[in-house]
């Protein structure tokens, strides 16, 4: 099979080795700062990268801003320009397709596939996050984790492994959610709930504080409210959940870490990139 792997970080990089491996041909491009293994061609231009490639797999998350995601790489590549170059009937990978990206697909027709809309990778990708989260965390202060008092915003997969490694590690517990259903499961898991209308109550008292939302949850009254010298990690994308600026401002220790699995556990998220595309494509042969 031909893949064509365009823009993106070490993942992308090391899943142009994973696929060379299991015997199939890969093109890449806009990876010219990458160590790619010997079978991987690295294309001067996209035409000739995508050009009788079966599948064009994009970076996670795909692009910033309308451009590629290529941060292993000076080129810009605006994202209708990708699409505008690639043939109907190839199947599309990536990761937080924009809507404006997907219509430009269906119309081009392709077969645009969200990789995190696949419950398998992003399962995984929660767990490799967490990991790295965890470990960042500990080495953030002279603290340690256990015995700490934490606040972890959100009750989505991530916050679900990050709240497990914690509680293991010996840490005291609060989660802030928003449906009453999961502040009943975190209640009955033994950790303390409080909804997330209550970030002011719940900030004082709290060494670190991880926010898992990709929204603004905490007021400025909420972070006024944190303990000076707390700890407060940002994993969720854009826009984030608090103002880092703010939060910094006031004296709190900032950690500003979305895409961990891109910058400290890129084997282990290039692995679960190839298998949710295998995955995919047996899939789709099957209903085919």
């Amino acid at each position: 099979m031909r893949y064509a792997v365009l823009g993106g970080d070490r993942r992308s990089a090391l899943l142009c080795s994973l696929l060379a491996e299991d015997g199939h041909r890969v093109a890449s491009f806009a990876l010219e700062r990458a160590e790619l293994s010997e079978p991987v061609l690295k294309s001067g231009c996209i035409q000739s990268c995508v050009y009788g490639a079966d599948c064009v797999v994009l970076p996670v998350p795909t692009e910033r801003s309308g451009l590629l995601n290529t941060p292993l790489s000076d080129m810009s590549l605006p994202t209708s320009e990708l699409i505008g170059s690639l043939w109907p009937g190839q199947t599309v990978f990536g990761g937080a397709l924009g809507e404006e990206l997907c219509h430009a697909a269906v119309s081009k027709g392709l077969n645009a596939v969200d990789l995190m809309k696949n419950a398998d990778f992003v399962t995984g990708n929660a767990a490799v996050t967490a990991e790295c989260a965890l470990a960042l965390l500990i080495g953030a202060t002279e603290k340690s984790v256990y015995g700490s008092r934490i606040l972890v915003t959100g009750w989505g997969r991530l916050a679900k492994h990050m709240a497990f490694r914690l509680s293991a590690c010996g840490a005291e517990l609060k989660v802030a959610a928003r449906r009453q259903q999961d502040l009943a499961m975190v209640q009955s898991l033994g950790f303390e709930a409080l909804s997330l209308d209550e970030l002011s109550e719940g900030c004082p008292g709290m060494d670190y504080i991880i926010n898992t939302v990709p929204a603004r949850v905490f007021s400025k009254q909420a972070l006024l409210c944190c303990d000076g010298g707390a700890v407060i990690m940002e994993l969720a994308s854009a826009p984030g959940g608090f103002d880092r600026r703010l939060a910094e401002n006031i004296g709190l220790k900032v950690i500003n870490a979305p895409g961990l699995p891109g910058r400290y556990a890129p084997y282990a998220a290039a692995r679960l990139m190839r298998e949710a595309i295998y995955n995919t494509l047996t899939v789709q042969e099957v209903l085919t």
